[in-house]
């Protein structure tokens, strides 16, 4: 039997040096073919990403700096949070099957960031793009999350009780994807990976203290358009440490 064909080698050399990657049946091919614009406006906002040690320190009481930094990149580029309103008709009679807001949806692409949530909002994530899949909405999910090696850094500046083993990295995504999650929905995965850890410095630090005030004295409100200021946390503005 032949092993089975992969178009993982589409993916940049410089982003496969700087994050995880993984494919579900043929992502990164999809991508690249079928929504040339979307594949390279991931491809822009993952080159630009960098994970700054300030960001990590500051996160926590509301929506972390680096998801808003993330969903502000996507946002600039055209990617809007959106809600499908889906149902199924069986001999005239209608049946709702909701679907959860997508994080980043443009074209005919579905990105979700998870990068500290509770694990099962990554079954979430794939029952989501199985459903919009099998009806035709999508082409194909994307999901940005954090490598399990980021643990150490985390540890290492005290942070490390906020990233527990039971929320989002790539450790708890993969068996989830080969178990069938996403169904037949071409799924390509992007982990953040200690290659991208900067540390800013002092100066940086005081900056995004001070900014995690002013965030935690007046939350932001859900956008009515674009990318939510809350995505990445399901359906709420909050995340994990």
């Amino acid at each position: 039997m032949l092993p089975p064909m992969t178009t993982d080698h589409l993916v940049p050399d410089d982003l496969r040096s700087l994050y995880h990657v993984r494919e579900w049946r043929n992502a990164a091919g999809v991508l690249s073919t079928a929504c040339p614009a979307e594949w390279n406006d991931i491809i822009d906002v993952l080159r630009a990403f960098r994970l700054l040690r300030s960001e990590v320190l500051t996160a926590g009481g509301g929506l972390s700096p680096i998801s808003q930094q993330i969903n502000g990149a996507f946002d600039s580029k055209g990617w809007k949070e959106t809600k499908f309103a889906t149902k199924i008709v069986v001999d005239e009679v209608e049946y709702v099957t909701p679907t959860h807001l997508v994080d980043c949806f443009k074209g005919r692409v579905a990105l979700e960031l998870e990068w500290n949530n509770k694990d099962p909002f990554f079954d979430r994530d794939l029952n989501n793009f199985r459903l919009l899949f099998d009806l035709r909405a999508i082409d194909v999910g994307v999901i940005l999350t954090r490598a399990s090696e980021l643990q150490g850094i985390f540890d290492s500046l005290g942070k490390g009780a906020s990233y527990g083993n039971s929320t989002t990295h790539h450790g708890k995504l993969w068996p989830r994807i080969e178990g069938g999650g996403g169904g037949g929905c071409p799924v390509l995965t992007f982990a953040i990976t200690p290659a991208l850890y900067v540390d800013d410095g002092p100066d940086a630090l005081a900056t995004a203290l001070r900014r995690k005030s002013e965030r935690d004295a007046k939350r932001k409100p859900r956008g009515k358009t674009g990318v939510s200021p809350t995505a990445g946390t399901g359906d709420e503005d909050t995340e994990i440490g």
